[in-house]
């Protein structure tokens, strides 16, 4: 038989629980539907000790991120913590990571572990996918990285990376795929009671961006009338009458001081609009496109799949169920 293939998880202190067990729940299981020890999951500490969670929850490490290992790590996995953005490097440990992701045949990080990976200079060239409120912070702390806000993993060669925490089950079982097939991985799913695709990307979950007025006082006073009245005109003529001011200069105003031009700020207002109403499941997408400034269901159709990733329709019944 077949060594079994070391996982390795890289889990610091605070680190976010799921981001750890979601995937061992997955190998494991992968070995029970091939009747095998196929994987043999290690939990990778700083020292032996007990690893507290950010949940309070502790996990003891099978091995100690220090000298390079002995046994060939197959895979390697950096699990995220919620500020590790904020921690200061530690050589050591990136070297360690260097070493060891040299060596393994593939290696990745869910949510903000992608941070670490990154620091080590593991993502250079390389397309990969973080936790969407830090995405943005990742590509500016890294520009040699190129960051896919929308992605629930992505592969790039020997490189895997997971958007955040319960996106660490879709990698972990798209890597069960790689090894065992499509069957196996479906039971995986089924047994485990998950999307064996997740429809969709993150930006369906995003929250981020909150609807904030910004520049000066007048352009704040326009956009909270613009938010309290989605379904207005809110064409650049009708905003810059309402600012008495000319729809050139308005238009140069606005994009300078919010960033964005007036159109796309707009849409973005009724988009956010329209994902409430859908979320209570009590409208079509045909009335919440009325009650949202949009022409019709298509128009909305076009531009909540652009912004959200999924159709009105699909955004609705996911909510629905739960509003019932």
């Amino acid at each position: 038989m077949a060594a079994a293939r070391a996982i390795a998880i890289l889990a610091l202190p605070g680190v976010q629980l799921l981001d750890v067990s979601g995937p061992l729940d997955v190998f494991a299981e992968a070995n029970a539907q091939a009747r095998k020890e196929v994987y043999r999951p290690l939990v990778v500490g700083v020292s032996l000790a007990p690893v507290r969670s950010s949940s309070g929850v502790r996990l003891m490490p099978d091995r100690v991120a220090g000298p390079p290992p002995e046994e060939k790590i197959h895979t390697l996995l950096v699990a995220g913590c919620p500020d590790i953005a904020e921690r200061p490097t530690d050589p050591a440990l990136i070297g360690w990571l260097r070493a060891v992701a040299t060596g393994a045949r593939r290696y990745g990080s869910v949510c903000s572990g992608a941070f670490l990976l990154a620091a080590a200079g593991l993502l250079d060239g390389r397309r990969v996918t973080t936790h969407w409120a830090v995405a943005a912070r990742l590509a500016a702390r890294y520009p040699a990285v190129t960051v896919d806000e929308d992605a629930i993993h992505v592969r790039d060669g020997r490189l895997r990376t997971a958007a955040g925490v319960t996106a660490g089950l879709d990698l972990a079982l798209a890597l069960v795929e790689e090894d065992l097939g499509r069957d196996i991985a479906m039971k995986v799913a089924s047994q485990l009671v998950m999307f064996f695709k997740r429809p969709g990307g993150q930006r369906q979950f995003s929250r981020e961006g909150a609807i904030v007025p910004s520049g000066r006082s007048a352009l704040q006073e326009l956009q909270r009338w613009v938010i309290a009245h989605p379904a207005a005109d809110h064409s650049i003529t009708a905003l810059a009458k309402r600012t008495e001011l000319s729809p050139r200069h308005f238009a140069r105003l606005f994009r300078g001081e919010v960033g964005v031009s007036p159109a796309a700020w707009v849409e973005s207002i009724r988009i956010a609009a329209a994902r409430q109403m859908l979320e209570s499941g009590r409208e079509a997408p045909k009335q919440v496109a009325a009650r949202c400034g949009f022409a019709d269901a298509d128009t909305l159709r076009r531009a909540f799949s652009r912004h959200v990733g999924v159709t009105p329709a699909e955004y609705r019944k996911r909510y629905a169920q739960a509003a019932r």
